[in-house]
């Protein structure tokens, strides 16, 4: 099995980043985490409602922390969280599916500029295909693959089992599904899209 934790090289970087413009996705790399909170941070306009997807990069790189509890922006995540599900459940899901920036990450990214992402219920999949009007994605670049049917591999050979370990200890759950993909190959709105690249292991 390859090694999937595994950063690739400047070579295949550049190859992806230049596939991904032509793709109109914009991508930025930088070399840490760090910087990536930062940058992303410098992208998001003073008190802009922000929907942080939930992701393990942006937990790890304190993106989470900066847009919920800040007080910066008007974070949809933590307005979530006042409201009711049982009596509010139609209004938490128009919230989630079209906030003005929407920030996550993605589980893989070939070298041709496509951008892959797997989800148990598909809850941040609106936002990232439309809803939106801005995403930004922060992607370690242990997630650059060849190809989609190595992104495939990627997402069912080694982030499953992660995230099934993962939603074991975190809810009790007795594992993750990969019950939903998107694949987006190409995005019609100028600036809509924009991948920080990381020469970092983050995430799965």
């Amino acid at each position: 099995m390859p090694d999937w934790s595994q950063l690739v090289s400047d070579k295949s970087i550049q190859k992806t980043v230049a596939a991904l413009a032509v793709n109109g996705i914009q991508a930025i790399v930088v070399d840490t985490g760090e910087r990536a909170k930062a940058k992303t941070l410098e992208m998001l306009p003073p008190g802009v409602e922000v929907m942080a997807m939930s992701s393990v990069t942006l937990e790890t790189t304190g993106i989470t922390a900066a847009v919920n509890q800040s007080g910066n922006f008007a974070s949809v995540k933590s307005k979530l969280t006042t409201m009711d599900r049982a009596t509010q459940e139609r209004e938490m899901q128009q919230l989630g599916a079209a906030p003005e920036y929407a920030i996550g990450s993605v589980h893989a990214v070939t070298e041709s500029g496509q951008v892959v992402i797997a989800s148990n219920t598909g809850s941040q999949l609106p936002a990232y295909v439309y809803g939106a009007g801005h995403v930004i994605w922060v992607v370690g670049t242990q997630k650059i693959v060849p190809d989609l049917d190595t992104a495939f591999r990627r997402i069912y050979d080694y982030i499953l089992p992660l995230e099934s370990d993962r939603v074991q200890k975190a809810y009790g759950l007795p594992g993750s599904n990969v019950s939903k993909i998107l694949i987006i190959n190409k995005e019609v709105r100028p600036s809509r899209l924009t991948l920080i690249l990381v020469k970092q292991q983050l995430g799965f």
